[in-house]
């Protein structure tokens, strides 16, 4: 609680904005768990995009090391410290090479009539040329986006498995999250050649907040929020949130959450899941014992391995 309190009256005192230049770390050997995330954010190679690495919204800690960010990322379990380095060491490899790991979804004039689509953009994990793609969606309460625990470790995997993955950052607010996950979807499909992604059967992923977020997507579709329509995805794959209500024409829906979750009771997703399946569509839920809420990947917990299983309950949709 009092975490929450001291990065709250921070937010208000600082405006929301992360107190670090841009831009100024020369190129360096790769980053370790020591590095401070102010390093990571001002590397070089990152230009402007290094501060949406992490939490752009509230006030932060830089000069914490990447070890400690579990201090940084509220609500959240299970933080990886290995895993955090060997993301910012891929973004850095790519950056190196020059390839391109970061697409902004608004236009200038679009950031200059709402300066909150300044923070928003697409994190690209590349996979196989003409593979099919996904969206992860991190959580954070509407309050922050936890990509770095919530979303970057999804998409780094599925890219590993050779999908196309992509990781939204996006404004935190459940109209402005969702009005920026279907610009994503939008842009996505409109540079389907540029970025050498399969459209058809796309999936999207979300934990807490952001699995409503490609839950809401999934049943209501881009058109409910300010775009032209696209097609729905073939799967959401959904992580511990505690949406109940069901539309009626959900997407095929893969659930897990821990049975020691205070934010998303299990029993709510349970019963959720059963009204989907209930409508003649598929869907599955796993239901972990004695995990809590933000478990993420699940590494070294009894969750380990849930991912394999979301991408094959995709696979067969």
């Amino acid at each position: 609680m009092m975490k929450i309190l001291v990065l709250i009256l921070a937010a208000i005192i600082f405006g929301g904005c992360q107190n670090v230049e841009l831009g100024s770390v020369e190129n360096m050997k790769n980053f370790t768990q020591d590095t401070k995330v102010a390093d990571v954010i001002n590397y070089k190679n990152f230009g402007n995009y290094g501060r949406l690495i992490f939490p752009a919204n509230i006030d932060i800690d830089t000069n914490a090391p990447l070890k400690n960010l579990d201090n940084v990322l509220l609500w959240y379990n299970n933080v990886n410290p290995k895993k955090t380095v060997e993301i910012v060491n891929y973004f850095k490899e790519k950056a190196d090479a020059g390839e391109k790991i970061f697409y902004d979804i608004y236009t200038d004039a679009e950031k200059n009539l709402d300066p909150r689509k300044r923070n928003t953009g697409l994190f690209f994990f590349k996979g196989k040329p003409n593979e099919k793609f996904a969206i992860c969606n991190a959580g954070g309460g509407f309050y922050y986006v936890g990509a770095m625990h919530d979303s970057f470790p999804h998409a780094l995997e599925l890219s590993k498995r050779g999908y196309n993955a992509f990781a939204l950052i996006y404004r935190p607010n459940a109209q402005t999250a969702c009005e920026d996950l279907a610009r994503a979807i939008a842009f996505i499909h409109e540079h389907a050649e540029e970025l050498q992604v399969d459209t058809k059967n796309y999936s999207l992923w979300g934990g807490s907040a952001g699995a409503r977020m490609a839950a809401w997507l999934g049943s209501l579709g881009t058109e409910n929020f300010g775009e032209k329509k696209f097609p729905r995805p073939a799967a959401v794959i959904m992580q511990y949130t505690g949406l109940s209500e069901v539309f009626g024409n959900e997407p095929p829906t893969y659930n897990c959450v821990g049975t020691n979750d205070g934010i998303a009771n299990w029993r709510t997703m349970q019963r959720r899941i059963e009204k989907i399946r209930a409508n003649g569509t598929n869907a599955e839920i796993e239901i972990f014992q004695g995990l809590p809420h933000g478990f993420g990947l699940g590494e070294g917990t009894v969750a380990e391995g849930w991912l394999n299983r979301a991408v094959n309950f995709w696979e067969r949709q």
